[in-house]
């Protein structure tokens, strides 16, 4: 078995594969204060509780948008999982023909991302992942990764209407039933997730006419995909685990 890591700014998620089958993932909050000892205690119980001997693991892979966590986690696994662990960055080797003009600028999850998708579904396809930002990723008929956009997040523009705007309450991303909001929170809840979906939407057709291709496939990933997905156009599918995935195909190709 194998274990997986994706650090993002706002949750880690890890899981556990046995050849191609994920067998357990989980969620945890990124908090850059915490040590090896306390991340590694945290470890330990999920594998306890889904009955996982830490000595069936025989290798560890990470990708990281936060870089004070890599030697948190590194530390980590070398203590409580007792396997140094393999980081997604230069050097490494993934299979994906980056078109980028910095390829080193691509964020880790974006790559485990794009090496999923192409394997997954081929190209061409966009892969948009809802997290702490939202990042659109385009890949060409060949499997080429071409590049793609970065916008604030879901939570970023949520939050940032509460503390820039004295009048507006903290609200849940929760979808309302009606794009005319009647009151404060329902308005807010309208504008963030028809606002989300619309953007998708445009986004995508500007994509489309750009690489000039007559069909996209387009995959969202991220805790709030689901969220948005339903509300848009061009959403073909939702891969929540996406991430895992190219995780797990990366480290078999550099094993």
């Amino acid at each position: 078995m194998i274990l997986v890591i994706d650090i993002g700014n706002t949750n880690i998620v890890l899981g556990i594969y046995r050849n191609r089958e994920l067998l357990h993932h989980f969620r945890l909050s990124t908090v850059n204060h915490s040590t090896p000892d306390e991340y590694g205690i945290m470890f330990r119980n999920m594998f306890q509780m889904s009955g996982i001997p830490v000595s069936d693991i025989e290798g560890v892979i990470i990708s990281s948008v936060v870089p004070p966590m890599v030697h948190v986690i590194e530390e980590m696994c070398q203590k409580y999982i007792h396997h140094s662990p393999l980081i997604v960055g230069p050097g490494i080797k993934t299979g994906l023909n980056l078109r980028y003009e910095n390829p080193r600028e691509v964020g880790a999850d974006r790559i485990a991302n794009a090496v999923a998708a192409v394997e997954k579904y081929q190209g061409p396809l966009v892969v948009i992942d809802f997290g702490t930002a939202t990042t659109f990723d385009c890949i060409d008929p060949k499997g080429a990764y071409l590049g793609g956009l970065i916008v604030p997040g879901i939570g970023i523009a949520t939050e940032a209407l509460y503390q820039r705007a004295s009048k507006l309450p903290r609200i849940e991303l929760e979808k309302p039933k009606k794009v005319i909001g009647r009151n404060t929170v329902h308005a807010m809840q309208a504008g963030i997730i028809f606002g989300y979906a619309g953007q998708v939407d445009g986004i995508v057709e500007r994509i489309r006419g750009e690489m000039q291709v007559p069909s996209l496939k387009v995959v969202a990933t991220g805790g709030l995909a689901d969220l948005i997905a339903s509300e848009t156009k061009v959403i073909q599918e939702v891969n929540p685990l996406l991430t895992l995935d190219g995780l797990r195909i990366i480290y078999d190709r550099n094993r």
